[in-house]
C-alpha cells in the first residue's frame, strides 16, 4: 500500500490484500468507515450505523488473523446492506414507516453468508421506501443526495448503498434489483454494481417488491470488487423456492481475461435512441474501446423489445400491490404519498394485464436467448440520462420534451429484470456537469463471470472508478 493512501480510499481487493498481509488490521479499516461515515451524514446515506458493534466484530476478526484464521477476501472487511435486507435482531425497515419497529428473528441468507465470509456489517443504507421507486427520495428517513453534486438524487431503490460505497463509507454493499434498482444508483453513482440471473442469490430474509423479479446484487467501487462479492452470496439456498441450483463457479477467475473475439450485440434502433447526447457518446466510446482491444461488434434486431417499459410497469404494479394489499387498507397513511399511489394503481390493474405483461416476458427471454446464439454479452446504456435534481418527478431525456421520470428511468433496466438475465453497469464516463455515466452489460443466463470479464478488461484501459466524488474532493 503505497504510503500516504488513505484507508477508505482503497478498494475491496486492495483492502483485502493489505489485511491479509497484516499492512491494515479490521479495526483500522472500520474506524476509517465510520469516520467518513461522519463526514458525509448530510448525504442520508445510512438508516442505521452499527458503530460499537462494527468494532467489536474488527477486534475479533483481528483476533482470529494473529491466530492464523483468515476466513477469506472479505475477512475483516466493512460492508452495507440496504434497509430490506433482514439482521437478526437489528431493526429492518424496508425505508418505510410501517416496519420501523420491526427486528428480524434470523439473518437473511445473504446478511449470514457475508458474516460466514468474515465481513464487518457497518450499517443499513437508506433507500426508496419499500425500493418502489427510482430517486430514493424517502420521505421517512430523508432524500439520498448524490456525492458527485448533493443537489441530485442517487437513483434507487439502493440509492443508499450506492452513496455508502460511492463516498468511501464502506468496501461495497448489497442492494436488491426488481426493475433496476442496483444498476440504476451504480450508474449516477459512478461504481460497479451487479443484477445477477434471476435465482442466482437468494432472497430469503429479503422484503419483496416484485417477487418474480427480485434479486440481491453486490455494489462496489471496482468491478473486481464485486466479483468477489458474488463468490461470497451466490449459490443454492433452500430457503428460497426460487433459489437456482446451477452450480457456481469461482466469479474472479476470468477477471485477467482480455476481450479478444468476444462478440458485443448492439440494438442501436433501441439502445442508442431516446438518451441524451453525453450519455450516448460516452457508451459508444466505451464500445469503440473494447472493440480497438480485439472485441467484435455485432448489429442485432430485437422485434418485441419495445414492449418492455410497459410490461415492466405492469408486473411492478401488480405484485408490490399483492404483497402490500392488507397495510394499504390498515394503514395507508402510513406510507409515502408517491409509494401509496403506485400500490393504489397496481390494484386497478386487470388479471389479463398482468397475465399479457408475463406472456410477453416469454417472448422477450425467447428473442434474447436466440440472439445469444451469435452474440457473447449486449452492451447499451444504462439510464439514458444522467442524476437529475433532487426532487424532481419528470425528466427532460429530449430537451424541451418532460417525461416521467420512473417510465425513462427502466428504458434499459427493464430488459434484464423481464427476461432473468444477468447486467452489469460499469462505469464509463461523465457529463458536462461532472455527472456520472453507466454502460450496462448483459449476459446469458448464469455467465456473471463474462460480465466481469468485460468489466475488468474495460477498468483496466480507463480510469473512470479511480475519480473522487465531489463531496470528497
Amino acid at each position: 500500500m503505497p504510503i500516504g493512501t488513505n484507508i477508505s480510499e482503497l478498494s475491496l481487493a486492495a483492502a483485502s490484500a493489505a489485511v491479509a498481509s497484516r499492512e491494515l488490521s479490521p479495526v483500522e479499516l472500520v474506524d476509517a468507515c465510520l469516520e467518513r461515515i461522519d463526514d458525509i451524514e448530510a448525504l442520508r446515506a445510512y438508516i442505521a450505523v452499527y458503530a460499537e458493534e462494527s468494532r467489536q466484530v474488527a477486534r475479533a476478526a483481528e483476533a482470529m488473523m494473529k491466530a492464523g484464521h483468515r476466513l477469506g477476501p472479505l475477512h475483516g472487511l466493512p460492508i452495507a446492506l440496504k434497509d430490506n435486507i433482514a439482521i437478526e435482531g437489528k431493526v429492518t425497515t424496508a425505508g418505510s414507516k410501517i416496519l420501523a419497529d420491526w427486528k428480524p428473528d434470523q439473518d437473511a441468507t445473504v446478511a449470514r453468508k457475508l458474516k460466514g465470509a468474515g465481513a464487518i456489517i457497518i450499517g443499513k443504507t437508506n433507500q426508496h421506501e419499500f425500493a418502489w421507486g427510482g430517486t430514493s427520495a424517502n420521505p421517512h428517513y430523508g432524500a439520498v443526495r448524490n456525492p458527485w453534486n448533493p443537489e441530485h438524487f442517487p437513483a434507487g431503490s439502493s440509492g443508499g448503498s450506492g452513496v455508502a460505497v460511492a463516498a468511501r463509507t464502506c468496501y461495497g454493499a448489497l442492494g436488491t434489483d426488481t426493475g433496476g434498482s442496483v444498476r440504476l444508483p451504480a450508474a449516477v453513482n459512478g461504481i460497479a454494481g451487479l443484477r445477477p440471473t434471476i435465482g442466482r442469490v437468494s432472497n430469503a430474509g429479503v422484503i419483496p417488491l416484485a417477487w418474480s423479479m427480485d434479486t440481491v446484487g453486490p455494489m462496489a467501487r471496482t468491478v473486481e470488487d464485486c466479483a468477489v462479492m458474488f463468490n461470497a452470496i451466490a449459490g443454492h439456498d433452500p430457503r428460497d423456492p426460487g433459489s437456482s441450483q446451477t452450480p457456481t463457479q469461482d466469479y474472479t477467475a476470468d477477471l485477467e481475461r482480455d476481450v479478444k473475439g468476444l462478440r458485443i450485440g448492439v440494438i442501436s434502433d433501441y439502445f442508442f435512441e431516446h438518451l441524451q447526447k453525453p450519455v450516448h457518446d460516452a457508451v459508444r466510446e466505451a464500445i469503440t474501446l473494447l472493440e480497438s482491444a480485439g472485441a467484435q461488434v455485432i448489429e442485432v434486431a430485437a422485434a418485441h423489445i419495445h414492449g418492455n417499459i410497459s410490461a415492466q410497469l405492469t408486473i411492478e404494479s401488480a405484485e408490490p400491490s399483492a404483497y402490500h394489499q392488507r397495510w394499504l387498507r390498515e394503514r395507508p397513511d402510513d406510507y409515502g404519498d408517491d409509494v401509496r399511489l403506485l400500490l393504489e394503481v397496481g390494484e386497478m390493474l386487470l388479471a389479463t394485464h398482468y397475465i399479457q405483461a408475463q406472456r410477453y416476458r416469454a417472448v422477450l427471454r425467447s428473442e434474447f436467448l436466440d440472439a445469444f446464439k451469435s452474440v457473447d454479452v449486449f452492451i447499451c446504456p444504462t439510464l439514458p440520462f444522467t442524476a437529475t435534481a433532487v426532487g424532481e418527478t419528470l425528466v427532460e431525456v429530449e430537451e424541451g420534451a418532460p417525461e416521467d421520470m420512473l417510465s425513462a428511468i427502466m428504458q434499459f433496466t427493464g430488459v434484464p429484470s423481464l427476461t432473468g438475465l444477468p447486467s452489469l453497469n460499469v462505469p464509463c464516463g461523465f457529463d458536462d456537469g461532472g455527472l456520472p455515466i453507466g454502460m450496462q452489460v448483459i449476459g446469458r443466463p448464469f455467465d456473471e463471470s463474462t460480465l466481469f470479464r468485460v468489466g475488468a478488461a474495460y477498468q483496466r484501459n480507463t480510469d473512470f472508478h479511480e475519480r473522487t466524488p465531489v463531496v470528497l474532493g
